[in-house]
């Protein structure tokens, strides 16, 4: 098996607010001396773990991310009849195994039971912490020093072996993420326009007041972003303890979702889905490298120069050039594309896998 498969992706988005910044607007890129639309690689990968796809390919394989476990072990030992004191001082022993707890005292949003950060729980954790919390209640005791070593190895959680975990106050727990992801950018200059709009009150008649109930402004670009994602593949099935059949069906999830998922940014006001329009797969043991550099220029049509056909194009003599100059840098490849109707999904999905 080739340790590296890259994967080098065009989409292209319509009117969209896919990932914002902090003042509302789609994020953004200085690249090659012009501004680029820009979608965060955390934004992508939430897209794609939380998506349907990796739900049903990978059900009992996904973990979860979050700092509210204590509430939920507070929850489960008050179902089964723990007091309310005893419940609170053992979820507290069990949750702070995963990180400091935010307060050490009870306040009405249940501080004392969060963690400070997010913590990735793995399966094998969170059977850990129901089955300790079924013998507490059950015994009506506390967990021993013994039992509280909660912490795993998440061997059986795809994504945290895909993108891997950090637990500051565990460091012997963190897991190297085998899936890296960049940031896509469009591969031409971009603008971030502002949408002016006005909602009419239905129950106005027109007569008492003439004008808008409601007026605001939102922020939205459009473009075709570069993808660029690299899977080391033996650390994916070192990551999944050696677990080859899991390894596939890890690595052909995350294909089907990075070609047909979107990040939820406001699609209820754009529906801006997209699958995406070219993937050029390769694989090998070769040093990987990323394929931006072809868009330092920014893409402009010309004449019958669609964007796409020239981007599909500076991908690839880009590809060839880094070849040229450095040796081969994949084995093997495999492209889709939707233009010309070149490949199809399945086949690059177990290209990628095999």
């Amino acid at each position: 098996m080739s340790r590296f498969a890259q994967l080098h992706i065009l989409t292209s988005y319509p009117p969209s607010n896919l990932n914002r910044d902090d003042t509302g607007r789609p994020k953004t890129a200085l690249m090659g001396d012009a501004l680029r639309l820009r979608i965060s690689s955390q934004s992508q990968k939430r897209a794609w773990r939380t998506s349907d796809i990796f739900e049903s390919a990978l059900a009992g394989h996904i973990g979860t991310r979050t700092k509210d476990m204590g509430k939920r072990i507070h929850t489960d030992l008050m179902a089964a009849g723990v007091a309310d004191k005893l419940a609170r001082e053992w979820a507290r022993q069990m949750a702070g195994q995963f990180g400091k707890l935010k307060s050490d005292k009870k306040s009405d949003k249940d501080e004392d039971l969060q963690i400070e950060q997010l913590a990735h729980f793995g399966p094998e954790e969170i059977e850990s912490i129901n089955e300790l919390a079924s013998a507490c209640a059950a015994r009506n005791a506390g967990p021993t020093d013994e039992e509280l070593k909660l912490l795993r190895m998440p061997r059986r959680a795809a994504d945290i072996a895909m993108f891997g975990r950090m637990l500051a106050d565990n460091p012997a727990f963190n897991v190297e993420a085998a899936v890296q992801v960049a940031h896509a950018i469009t591969v031409h200059k971009s603008a971030v326009e502002d949408d002016y709009f006005s909602a009419v009150d239905d129950l106005n008649d027109g007569q008492s007041d003439r004008g808008a109930a409601h007026i605001g402004e939102r922020s939205f670009g459009a473009g075709l972003f570069y993808i660029y994602v690299c899977i080391d593949r033996e650390l994916l099935k070192e990551n999944l303890g050696g677990d080859e059949a899991l390894t596939g069906k890890a690595i052909e999830a995350l294909v089907h979702a990075i070609t047909k998922v979107s990040p939820t940014g406001m699609q209820n006001s754009h529906a801006s889905r997209a699958y995406a329009s070219y993937v050029l797969a390769e694989k090998g043991d070769q040093q990987p490298r990323s394929l931006a550099q072809s868009f330092l220029k920014p893409v402009q049509p010309r004449g019958d120069g669609d964007m796409l056909t020239l981007a599909v194009k500076a991908l690839e003599q880009r590809r060839e050039n880094f070849d040229k100059v450095y040796g081969a840098c994949s084995d093997a490849h495999y492209p889709i594309n939707v233009e010309t109707g070149e490949g199809t999904l399945d086949a690059l999905a177990q290209f990628v896998r095999a």
